[in-house]
């Protein structure tokens, strides 16, 4: 039995001539948070999309720099220091890994990917961004990738253009190359919608653009902890992602850049850390990626990030994707069998996320009803207010999973919508 009541799920994944298992259990016990009850009944975390539990692995690493390598990085000569810089940038190094990077230089440490948007927005396309010109972003965005494009069109006189989604959720791709013209400047998308749980054709996007000679910057945080990346086959300019929805550390993210635009980019923070020599006359900048990593940076953030990509790289990614596409499967059949529920994103393509919303009760009742029953899932607008009113509601209730999630969680989900029923009358 697992911590949900039931039998744990085994997912196998065929690889050549090989059938490798994924077994639920092994890897739960690996998370200490997932191992308690919350009002009297065992805890179904299915709220991974706004952020994932921690393995033991990442707390591990990230206490084992408090108690033994805690100093600050660069420029110590003591050893301590020597240490701590060396984990910091082999994290950096485990990060251009995972994206498959062409050099660690290409990977800024951020506090994650809103200020890796932010960095971009200020750094690379302020300078470049004149009256008239556009900025063009997807019908799906989360708010970070949809408000730093507002202000810097405010202020220069930029407009915001739209790609608009169809009543499944998928991108209007017929729509695109109309909306790519001489004026567009970038287009920001994201990789998976947070809302939606709709992976987008980045590869084809990232062609249609490049052939207007249109740069284009990825929102990754939704995507990296359910699908393989490769920025250089992607051909992606920018791709951005956050630690905490990645099994690691809350406060940490990376910026990959192309090397050749992080060259050519101003320092959009100053301080210590990004210099090379300072009079009161002027500064002489750091090249990247310390260019833009003013201060002291987030060392035990990175060092757990790099924990947490190395253990999910351990597990394996594809064992995960494909256990989390069983999940979405039987969670998808079950949700439409519940009287009144409504789903909004039906793409083919999607991750583990689905949005719904139920007939007579309001997603903050859903989701209060379901707390009482141990099942944390998400309610509200998810920071796409543009994409909820597209859909013609004010906020949905979000279940999203993550490759410690089971069956029996998801069995325990639709019970507890019919609770919700009975507790509303309906």
């Amino acid at each position: 039995m697992n911590a949900a009541g039931g039998q744990s799920g085994m997912t196998a994944v065929t690889t050549g001539a090989m059938t490798l298992p994924l077994d639920v259990e092994p890897i739960r016990a690996q998370f200490p948070v997932l191992h308690q009850e919350v009002n009297g009944q065992p805890l179904a975390y299915l709220d991974n999309a706004a952020t994932t539990q921690k393995p033991r692995a990442v707390i591990d690493a990230v206490s084992g720099f408090y108690e033994r390598d805690c100093a600050n990085v660069h420029r110590g000569v003591h050893a301590l220091s020597a240490r701590a810089t060396e984990a910091y940038e082999a994290a950096r190094g485990s990060v251009q890994r995972r994206l498959n990077a062409r050099r660690p230089g290409e990977i800024v440490f951020v506090r994650g990917a809103t200020e890796a948007i932010n960095l971009v927005a200020w750094s690379f396309l302020r300078p470049r961004l004149q009256a008239g010109d556009e900025i063009l972003v997807t019908e799906m965005e989360h708010h970070a990738n949809i408000v730093p494009w507002q202000l810097l069109c405010q202020q220069i006189g930029a407009q915001l253009r739209v790609v608009p989604v169809t009543d499944s959720g998928e991108l209007r791709l017929e729509a695109l190359d109309g909306l790519l013209g001489d004026r567009t400047r970038l287009l920001a998308l994201t990789h998976v919608s947070n809302a939606l749980g709709t992976i987008n054709p980045v590869a084809e996007i990232v062609a249609r653009a490049h052939a207007r000679g249109v740069p284009v910057l990825v929102d990754g945080a939704q995507a990296l902890p359910h699908v393989a990346m490769d920025v250089q086959a992607l051909d992606v300019d920018f791709y951005v992602f956050s630690g905490h929805k990645t099994y690691g550390p809350s406060g940490i993210g990376a910026l990959y850049g192309k090397h050749e635009h992080l060259q050519a980019m101003p320092p959009w923070q100053g301080g210590g850390e990004m210099i090379l020599s300072v009079t009161f006359d002027r500064t002489t900048f750091a090249a990247p990626p310390l260019r833009f990593e003013a201060g002291t940076p987030d060392m035990e953030g990175a060092i757990g990030l790099a924990a947490a990509l190395e253990w999910l790289e351990s597990v394996g990614l594809e064992r995960a994707a494909a256990h989390e596409r069983e999940l979405l499967d039987h969670a998808t059949r079950a949700l439409r069998s519940v009287p009144g529920v409504r789903i909004i994103g039906t793409a083919a393509e999607k991750a583990a996320i689905i949005s719904f919303t139920m007939e007579g009760a309001h997603p903050h009742d859903i989701g209060t009803i379901l707390d009482h029953e141990g099942i944390a899932v998400r309610t509200g607008h998810h920071c796409a207010q543009p994409l909820m009113r597209r859909f013609g509601v004010p906020a949905t209730a979000r279940a999203s999973f993550a490759l410690y999630n089971t069956h029996a969680e998801v069995e325990r989900l639709v019970e507890g919508l019919h609770q919700v029923r009975r507790v509303l009358g309906r």
